[in-house]
């Protein structure tokens, strides 16, 4: 566990904090259209895959190189082991100079996440997971206290950006119920930490790319919370395409509650 912690904080020392508030003319790129990736992403994607395959000789699914390959995403169901890797999760922020972004990756075994870590580095925090033993953050362990019985105390995000605008409206209209709801921080590098560290009750999300949501769905289940499909369905890292809809939150009650809330199922 402390290995990888160690690579994913040597590889964004090297090349991501290094062009932080510093990108040249030309270390922007699109790669798709309204997606973007810098120098910083695909250079620390090879530094990190390199480094990891040195610990367990399996594939590597790398945002970046899934990008430029998106068969390689097939790894995930076809492969025994599997390890995931999000070199820069939140880039847009990364390149506005903001510092809500992390390194991520996280350890696959038969389809399910079986080990993660998160990086954040301008708050120089590290946040790991494993199956069956534990959440920490710096080495802490971590976990999540209930959510408050009334949900108008609840602070949450919808991350709905891809849904068909009249789902997008009932989803808003359904939440309003909630204390606060916001569009997020645009890292989920950020966003699941949030909630085993106290700040959000709950997150949901519909495009659920396996590379953002391994890491932190297995942060939020070894401190106590649940990552599950709206039919109740734990989270699974699929390929690109395979699920989307994904309902994070703080424990149980928490999330069945949400659920019925934002489906209006709730009166």
């Amino acid at each position: 566990m402390e290995k990888v912690a160690e690579i994913l904080a040597e590889a964004s020392a090297e090349v991501v904090e290094p062009r932080f508030r510093a990108l040249a003319a030309g270390e922007v790129m699109e790669k798709a259209p309204g997606e973007v990736v810098t120098v910083a992403d695909r250079e620390a994607e090879v530094i990190i895959a390199r480094r990891l395959r040195e610990l367990l000789p399996v594939p590597v699914v790398g945002e970046e190189a899934v990008a430029a390959d998106p068969a390689l995403a097939e790894a995930l169901h076809s492969e025994p082991a599997v390890w995931l890797v999000d070199p820069v999760d939140g880039t847009s922020n990364f390149i506005a100079g903001r510092p809500d972004f992390a390194v991520m990756a996280s350890l696959v075994r038969a389809g399910q996440t079986v080990a993660a870590w998160i990086w954040q580095p301008i708050a120089g925090t590290a946040y790991a997971a494993e199956l069956g033993s534990g959440a920490w953050r710096d080495g802490h362990r971590l976990t999540r206290t209930p959510a408050a019985d009334s949900p108008a105390g609840w602070r949450g995000s919808l991350k709905s950006r891809f849904l068909d605008p009249a789902e997008h409206l009932r989803l808003r209209t359904n939440a309003a119920v909630f204390g606060e709801v916001t569009a997020g921080r645009h890292s989920a590098g950020v966003e699941y930490p949030q909630i085993v560290d106290g700040e959000q009750e709950f997150t949901f999300y519909w495009r659920t790319l396996p590379w953002d949501h391994s890491p932190g769905s297995l942060l939020v289940s070894e401190a106590g919370g649940v990552s599950a499909r709206l039919d109740g369905s734990g989270y699974r890292p699929d390929p690109p395409g395979c699920e989307d809809g994904l309902l994070v939150a703080c424990d149980p009650h928490t999330w069945e509650q949400a659920r019925e809330i934002l489906l209006g199922r709730r009166h």
